[in-house]
């Protein structure tokens, strides 16, 4: 089984180069070296679910695959140093805009894994409102928003200085697990609740959901998720090159996976099944590698 690394990055990366050293006088070992594949992502529901099934698909080519989490920025600066393999969580062109400007010239962009992706501000159905410029004071005048710096908590704070009827309101930031929470408890009461909200994302197969009509545009338009990759991996390793730049799946693939994760089932298990369900798409992926 591949690994889930939750500590800090850079104790990994040091232990790596470490046991690099090591070995680096043996031909066996370099070889060996040069199976490992580290794989990063922030740590939201859409990108455990691409992340962990391309994982699984190297991991089933002989590859020891490793995921370590990190903050949105320290992920793209892990894939621009080389610390990191590669990432599948680049939201663009909105979203991710301030990484990419930071970081874009220094990795290898594979183009997009997956499109139709949106962000917005999400509230029940069972909500009498249907745009931004309709909030006056419901609940309480605070939209709940996920980890601080991430785009779509970006571009609500911009909503709230773009619609001169959001004086007053405040972005709660606080993560995509606390926002899932806060929305599970509101619905089941039918309290209002206004979260930031992005699809392909499970929450809209298990609640009666909508996006608030955004005519200022403030949350921009259709955004789509890349594929990022260090420098030198074509070279280094072909195969996990291949497999990451043809990795492509639809909001139905990834919403499939999370809503199965969200159910109780171990990221890995979902991404198995998923591989098992769909194994014409990933033979496209894994095409003339044996």
């Amino acid at each position: 089984m591949f690994r889930m690394n939750w500590k800090r990055f850079s104790l990994i990366f040091g232990l790596s180069l470490t046991l690099f050293a090591a070995g680096c006088g043996s031909d066996e070992a370099s070889t060996s070296q040069s199976k490992e594949v580290e794989l990063t992502l922030v740590d939201w529901d859409s990108e455990i679910a691409s992340t962990n099934v391309v994982g699984k698909v190297l991991e089933d080519l002989g590859y020891e695959v490793t995921i370590t989490p990190l903050d949105m920025s320290l992920m793209w600066e892990s894939v621009a140093t080389g610390e990191s393999d590669a990432m599948l969580a680049a939201w663009l062109p909105l979203d991710q805009a301030e990484q990419y400007e930071a970081y874009g010239d220094q990795l290898v962009d594979l183009g997009e894994n997956l499109e139709g992706a949106k962000t917005g501000l999400v509230v029940p159905e069972y909500m009498d409102i249907d745009s931004i410029e309709e909030l006056k004071d419901q609940a309480d005048q605070t939209i709940v928003g996920i980890d601080p710096g991430a785009g779509v908590v970006t571009a609500a704070e911009d909503a709230v200085s773009d619609y001169s009827n959001l004086d007053g309101w405040e972005v709660q930031t606080s993560s995509s697990g606390a926002m899932v929470s806060a929305l599970e408890q509101a619905y089941a009461k039918e309290e209002p609740i206004i979260v930031t909200g992005w699809s392909p994302h499970w929450k809209f197969a298990s609640y009666d959901l909508k996006y608030l009509e955004d005519p200022q545009n403030s949350f921009g338009e259709e955004e789509h998720i890349s594929t990022m990759v260090r420098k030198g991996l074509e070279e280094d390793m072909p195969e996990v090159y291949q497999v990451l730049d043809s990795f492509y799946w639809t909001p139905e693939d990834m919403e499939a996976v999370m809503l199965d994760i969200s159910e109780g089932t171990d990221p890995e298990d979902a991404a198995a099944s998923w591989i098992e369900e769909n194994k014409n798409k990933v033979s496209e992926w894994t095409e003339g590698i044996e």
